[in-house]
């Protein structure tokens, strides 16, 4: 097959060879092609025509009309629900394989018939101007802490002009995160932009139809730093496409530098904090110039931080408990009735009491949770026995699986009260002296098959004896002859 390149070749050599017959040959052709080529006087791509007609009959010709009417109706209707319901209008007269067909017609019918689609308008970004943030979800990275699924979030903030990032670990879309997450960015950044965006989240921007376009606490925020805020529409996520694509190319970066690093275990949260700090570094050092134009315009940083956290004053209740944003905490019984503030923090909660800070409790992710230290109430549970069995947040007084299999082998050897009665005991000698200390007394005493008693733990704790180390487990290899035994006997 000639080609265009070797016909150029042809009218070139046509004016320097003397014998057209050489002329051809060194253009790779026949004498006689070459002929034809000089006398149209036309590349091969200039002569072919092209294909307007259809090789085969359209097996949707008789029911195009039909198809057309539900696309007009409803043009999101995909084309193989319609293929399913034309096959079941006409039973047997459409094959399988002829969707392909239907495809590229409804294909040809949105190009030239269809309703308009939405057109994206590429901006123009200006530096200092803008900066956006998001929350991205991080669990499918399977990043793990000392062996331990760490299901986390990374707040994600993106100055549009230069693509310079930054994020923050937290664990929820919370006002708390949001606030942690902004002002870590603008103080690593040295600078305030003119404008943040965010999409709809429910912690910043209220629901359509109030009055204030965003909530109090956000707005003021906002107002302490001297940004504009401004948001996205609903479901248009491509309103903040500059933060939601470098979601997609940090959490490759992340997978790839998890690659080179060979493991996703880290063994403190810290680790994995410097880790992050180093790639963003790296991403960054390429944004240098446009980063610097940017900085320059950059306005000040007010003189300090606010705080990241949510205050809130209540009365501690009977139980000893609280409950803050749905979620149930102990605290000192010693609180009962009292009032106290709490500041709820990204991932932890303070309380605070007589102008001092008295606790501090890790923060529970999600709603409908509790989190109850048996420290708090062992006192009065060791004074009323009876209550254990049914207490409500019952399971989270077994710090350890041993302190369980401790109060199931006394209930099995005791009356339940007497049970109780020892086992509160243990716990109380757990929360005096050590918990580490008791857990492995039980495990001494279980691994001998030793009876548990409350008298028994005291003497070995007190004893300061060292304890034997955990003897290490081997599973011998599973014998599978006697499996084969088996399948010859049933043959």
């Amino acid at each position: 097959m000639v080609t265009d390149q070797q016909v150029r070749r042809l009218f070139k050599l046509i004016r320097t060879e003397k014998n057209f017959g050489i002329a051809a040959m060194k253009a790779g052709m026949d004498e006689k092609t070459a002929r034809k080529y000089r006398k149209l006087g036309n590349l091969p791509s200039e002569l072919k025509k092209e294909h307007t007609w259809r090789t085969r009959k359209d097996p949707f010709e008789a029911v195009w009309h039909e198809v057309k009417s539900m696309l007009e109706i409803n043009p999101g209707l995909e084309a193989k629900t319609i293929f399913e319901h034309l096959q079941r209008r006409n039973p047997g007269r459409f094959a399988d394989g002829q969707l392909r067909t239907l495809q590229r017609g409804i294909k040809i019918w949105r190009a030239s018939e269809g309703p308009p689609k939405e057109v994206f308008f590429t901006q123009i970004h200006k530096p200092g101007q803008l900066c956006q943030s998001d929350f991205s979800h991080m669990n499918k990275l399977g990043i793990t802490i000392a062996g331990r699924p760490f299901d986390h979030l990374i707040y994600h903030f993106v100055l549009t002009y230069s693509n310079w990032e930054s994020g923050t670990i937290c664990f929820s879309e919370s006002f708390e995160s949001l606030s942690e997450g902004l002002q870590n960015a603008l103080w690593e950044l040295g600078g305030v932009p003119e404008k943040h965006r965010t999409d709809c989240l429910t912690t910043a921007v209220n629901k359509t139809g109030h009055p204030e376009e965003f909530t109090r606490r956000y707005q003021d925020l906002l107002d302490y730093y001297g940004l504009n805020g401004c948001k996205t529409n609903p479901d248009s996520p491509h309103e903040n496409g500059d933060v939601e694509q470098r979601h997609y190319r940090f959490k490759k970066a992340v997978e790839q530098a998890l690659f080179l690093r060979g493991s996703q275990e880290f063994a403190d949260r810290y680790e994995y904090e410097q880790f992050l700090d180093k790639l963003f570094k790296q991403l960054n050092a390429g944004r240098r110039k446009r980063f610097l134009q940017e900085q320059a315009l950059l306005r000040r940083l007010p003189e300090r931080r606010i705080e990241s956290c949510k205050k809130m004053a209540m009365k501690v209740g009977p139980s000893s408990t609280i409950r803050v944003n749905h979620n149930v905490y102990s605290v000192d019984s010693r609180l009962i009735g009292e009032r106290i503030k709490v500041r709820l923090y990204v991932d932890r909660l303070e309380i605070w009491y007589g102008q001092k800070r008295v606790d501090t409790l890790p923060r529970l992710r999600g709603e409908g949770k509790h989190d109850i230290n048996y420290r708090h109430i062992i006192d009065s549970l060791v004074r009323k026995p009876g209550a254990f069995e049914d207490y409500r947040y019952r399971d989270d007084l077994f710090p350890t699986s041993r302190f369980r299999m401790a109060y199931d082998n006394l209930k099995k050897r005791h009356a339940l009260r007497v049970a109780a009665k020892q086992y509160l005991n243990i716990l109380y000698l757990a929360a005096r002296e050590s918990e580490t200390a008791v857990d492995d007394a039980l495990r001494v005493l279980i691994d001998k098959n030793i009876p548990i008693s409350d008298e028994r733990l005291k003497v070995l704790v007190r004893s300061n004896e060292p304890v034997p180390i955990a003897t290490e487990i081997h599973i011998p290899a599973v014998d599978l002859t006697c499996y084969d035994q088996l399948l010859q006997e049933v043959a």
